[in-house]
């Protein structure tokens, strides 16, 4: 063995030093990647033909070997690492020859590439990546970035440290409606840096601020990296628990687990949505704290303008905590008491199977002291008894239809059950009576008789809705019966939105804040996957950014007013009414809403072609859809290259040894803790594109199957994958803030800004160990 080294381990080392220095040629990543896959590929061909590579594998003959398998220990646990002590027998890297691990790459790289890349089932998730781009890049282009430093310097600049406060509060509000790290450094940078330098801002805080600030981005949903990851550790948690339920004994994971092992984006975005904001906080917190220990260096800065109509404290804490906070939790304990909720009932015409056997219990004998030790042994007995219980009771499993009696009493129950007020109803106009009291809050002085009025609206709906709305009533009679509160409430909140736009801090927030709402509300509850939420987001900021072009042109931006309209219309009818219109008997009042559902739809994407023309006009889409496709283009030839280097891994073994390596580890904790300090490692000199495609795709199937929640681990991952972009020598944001940043500020200054934020990001993951909850308390509740 040439170095004392196995030849899987020397391929490998091949391999890595092949991909660095492809990497450090200067040669675009995305073909390096592929081209390191090739050219280590044909090197380790070379020295496997010259016999210069022997891979020392067990000897699966051997009485030793025999011994174990006889003794019940699962052959895919048997290795050199594990058991070092078994025999072994040298082969070599490629047994049939380098020819047929070449042509076998091949028919690998097709299937690949039809699955993952041309028409598998992540395609349609990868389409989220170009249209969350598109999104983040048409968004700063309309300059809603200027819009959002200038006002929030304004609000938190008196306080210590308030720049550097406002700097982070805006990259936590542009990672959630753009997510684009680059626009985002590049754009603070310009903007928020030489005004921080003139008021005398450390350059240390400062560049540190607004480089940890962009990165936000990378966790905050809608997170690119978390729709990558999305579609890969779906498969890799399918894949690793399969692996887990073997290596118990079992013949699936469904089995094993009682469950089925599934990981969706949705459910990602879910996990990602608190340890993004509790990053920013303790970004926040690191700024403010910075200015209180050195005053000199952060001190606070009064930025001219006015806000608005001058609040007293006493309306503010009304307006702004108090009556908010009274509404919210007058909803939340409606919700919990069951005064609130779903008014729709749903009665199965199959008879419901109390007998139900909580697990499969027809095993092996190694299977079920597996599942025992993982479920618990009460478990285990109740399902053994449920077995026994069917079985004398003569069930077969077979469904059973209701009876007619059966359902009329079904139906009984569920109606007596339903609540008085529908989630739907309470929602909007929950969201109405907020926007009342913001707008009384705003403009105290103004006249507050609009506002009663539209609070009179809210309160006649929940009363309509009390007592003439019910489980059975139509969608007509229920669209009419809320028509008149409705009316009256839009009223009040059409006066509400002019005073809101007075203040400049909302009309500066609300629009984004409204499409940031649209797209994550979406996703989070469940209504759409990741892909449609997307699109809409794309949709919206088109529209958003011509309607801020067309007002600065004083142009007919009441067009995309009206659009913005009809698209909350066709949604309105759409939810309310069954649109379907292929049903054999189809209600007059479905007749109707679906024409006007129709007419709304063709205005809402006449509104956007429109915001289209105009963002083509003042040239500002071409520039956006050119953008869009360099970003995606690199993503996907990248993931093309990635796949290549990946079959080269697999290939000789590689991949495979680093698994063992990885399962002889007898605590996965520790096997964790292993691969997030090689990733941390990794991301000094990688980007989170190249770890994503080429590391996680390795160490996948281990980390992903244990016992470790999948969605901890992703966003675990996330965090770590973060720092990859403040890791000097080759973080990314580092470079596109030293090309904007002025010559006084030295690349040291940015080197020595970045490390204490490097140091909140690996404290964030420790407390994230410390604390998962911060991560799976959202897809608990939302699931």
């Amino acid at each position: 063995m040439l170095f004392g080294l196995d030849g899987v381990e020397i391929g490998l080392v091949i391999v890595f030093l092949t991909l660095f220095a492809g990497i450090m040629t200067g040669f675009p990543v995305a073909f390096a990647i592929g081209g390191a896959g090739m050219i280590s590929f044909a090197i380790i061909a070379a020295l496997d033909s010259a016999g210069l590579l022997i891979h020392e594998a067990i000897d699966k003959s051997s009485a030793e070997y025999v011994a174990l398998v006889a003794e019940g220990v699962i052959r895919e646990s048997i290795s050199v690492f594990r058991y070092p002590e078994l025999p072994t027998v040298e082969v070599a890297l490629f047994p049939g020859g380098w020819e047929q691990a070449m042509e076998r790459n091949l028919s690998f790289m097709v299937n690949r590439m039809n699955e993952r890349v041309i028409a598998g089932q992540s395609i349609e998730t990868l389409l989220a990546v170009l249209m969350f781009v598109m999104m983040g890049i048409v968004l700063e282009r309309s300059k809603i970035a200027e819009d959002l430093l200038t006002t929030m310097a304004r609000v938190f600049g008196p306080l210590p440290g308030g720049l550097a406060v406002s700097i982070v509060i805006v990259g936590a509000f542009l990672a959630a409606s753009t997510g684009i790290v680059g626009a985002t450094v590049v754009t603070m940078g310009l903007l928020a840096l030489p005004t921080m330098l003139r008021n005398n801002y450390s350059p240390e805080l400062a560049t540190g601020v607004i480089a940890a600030s962009g990165t936000l981005g990378q966790i905050i949903p809608p997170s690119i990296v978390i729709v990558l990851l999305g579609t890969l550790v779906g498969d890799l948690y399918a894949t690793g628990q399969e692996t887990r339920a073997q290596l118990a004994g079992c013949t699936d994971a469904l089995t094993y687990l009682a469950k089925p092992a599934v990981l969706s984006v949705g459910t990602l975005f879910q996990a990602a949505l608190l340890p993004g904001l509790f990053l920013a906080l303790l970004y926040g917190l690191y700024a403010f704290g910075f200015a209180l220990w050195k005053p000199a260096s952060a001190p606070p800065v009064q930025v001219s303008g006015s806000a608005g109509e001058p609040v007293t404290r006493n309306e503010a804490l009304t307006w702004y905590l108090a009556a908010p906070v009274a509404l919210i939790l007058a909803v939340v304990l409606g919700a919990g008491s069951g005064v609130i909720g779903s008014q729709a009932i749903s009665v199965s015409d199959y008879a419901e199977r109390e007998n139900e056997a909580m697990l499969r219990t027809a095993v092996s004998e190694q299977c079920q002291a597996s599942m025992i030790a993982l479920h618990g042994q009460e478990k285990w007995d109740a399902s053994v008894a449920q077995r026994a219980a069917m079985a004398a009771a003569g069930d077969t499993g077979e469904v059973v239809l209701l009876t007619d009696e059966e359902r009329v009493a079904a139906i009984e129950s569920a109606l007596a059950n339903t609540a008085p007020i529908g989630s739907g109803v309470a929602t909007i106009f929950t969201m109405l009576a907020l926007l009342l009291i913001l707008a009384r809050g705003v403009s105290p002085s103004s006249n507050p008789a609009p506002l009663i009025a539209g609070g009179v609206g809210v309160v006649l709906a929940l009363i309509c809705d009390i007592m003439f709305i019910g489980p059975l009533t139509g969608n007509g009679a229920t669209f009419l019966i809320l028509a008149i509160p409705f009316c009256i409430a839009l009223y009040g909140a059409r006066v509400a939105v002019m005073r809101l736009s007075q203040n400049e801090l909302l009309r500066v927030v609300f629009p984004p804040l409204v499409l940031i709402v649209a797209v994550l509300g979406s996703i989070l509850g469940g209504i759409t996957n990741p892909t449609p939420a997307a699109a809409l987001g794309a949709s919206g900021a088109i529209m958003l950014a011509a309607y801020r072009k067309l007002k600065e042109e004083n142009g007919k931006s009441k067009i995309i007013i009206w659009a913005s309209f009809a698209l909350v219309i066709m949604i309105l009818f759409g939810v309310n009414f069954d649109l379907r219109m292929t049903r054999e008997v189809v209600p007059v009042q479905d007749w109707i809403a679906y024409f006007i559902a129709q007419i709304a739809y063709h205005f809402a994407f006449f509104g956007l072609l429109f915001s289209a023309w105009v963002l083509f006009r003042t040239n500002i889409l071409s520039p956006v859809v050119r953008e869009t496709a360099k970003v995606t283009s690199m993503v996907f030839t990248i993931l093309i290259g990635s796949q290549l280097l990946n079959l080269v891994l697999i290939s000789f073994g590689g991949e495979h040894h680093i698994q063992q390596y990885l399962r002889s580890f007898d605590n996965e904790v520790v096997v964790f803790f292993v691969v997030m300090a090689i990733l941390f490692i990794l991301g000094f000199v990688l980007d989170f594109l190249e770890i994503i495609y080429i590391v996680i795709p390795i160490v996948g199937p281990v980390i992903y199957g244990g016992t470790l929640d999948p969605a901890w681990v992703t966003i675990m991952i996330a965090i770590n994958l973060q720092t990859s972009f403040l890791t000097p020598p080759f973080g990314f944001a580092l470079f596109y803030l030293r090309g904007v940043a002025p010559s006084s500020v030295t690349t040291g200054h940015i080197y020595r800004g970045v490390i204490p934020f490097v140091g909140i990001q690996v404290l964030c993951l420790v407390l994230l160990y410390v604390f998962p909850g911060i991560v799976t308390i959202l897809p608990r509740l939302l699931g």
